[in-house]
């Protein structure tokens, strides 16, 4: 038995050379790799960044309902809107039928001229027709234009903007409003933190 433990004993003694070496093979190897990437400065721990709340990039829609639109900046509009990186327009249209050339005059305009115009109808989808009168006027313009339902616009509008587009949207709210059980979950919660006394 005493043999036996000094064998292991012995044997242990033999490799620690070895392990020493192989540990400060790893302790390079780790610093080499951390020194090469940005991804994990925290010390192996991701950091996540939701870019729509962050007033930096720019303007971004956060939420909108059958009223009208909330910004990053926590800014509330009533209404239609034309939201550009920096700025927020009121937009005189009532509907996605009183889009028009006279409606749309505004982003021609603009300078520097943008890339991108996204419309956000409400929530229709779009027609044929809207989308043909539409694209074949900011055509000539040189303008691309998405037309899309207002949510699908929202999102489109936050990317675009955040990867520094020039790019323009203008916005109709929905009449009907889709909802899960998570928007329910975070109404409950914010409610709760409204009414809680420290």
């Amino acid at each position: 038995m005493i043999l036996q433990t000094l064998r292991s004993v012995a044997l242990k003694a033999s490799r620690a050379p070895f392990l020493s070496q192989s540990l400060a093979r790893r302790q390079a190897l780790s610093t080499t790799a951390t020194g090469l990437s940005k991804a994990y400065d925290y010390d192996g721990k991701t950091k996540v960044t939701i870019f729509n709340t962050e007033t930096e990039n720019g303007l971004m829609v956060t939420g909108y309902s059958q009223y009208g639109f909330r910004l990053n900046n926590n800014m509330v509009l009533l209404g239609p809107i034309s939201v550009f990186p920096r700025s927020v327009l009121s937009w005189n249209v009532n509907s996605f039928e009183d889009i028009n050339e006279e409606s749309l005059s505004l982003f021609p305009s603009l300078e520097p001229k943008i890339d991108v115009l996204i419309i956000g109808i409400g929530d229709q989808s779009p027609t044929a027709v809207l989308s043909r009168r539409i694209i074949e006027f900011m055509k000539k313009y040189r303008i691309n234009v998405e037309i899309l339902r207002t949510e699908q616009a929202c999102a489109t509008f936050n990317f675009l903007n955040a990867e520094g587009r020039m790019v323009a949207c203008a916005l109709i709210p929905p009449v009907h409003i889709a909802y899960n059980e998570n928007d329910v979950l975070q109404s409950k919660l914010k409610r709760q933190e409204l009414y809680e006394t420290d």
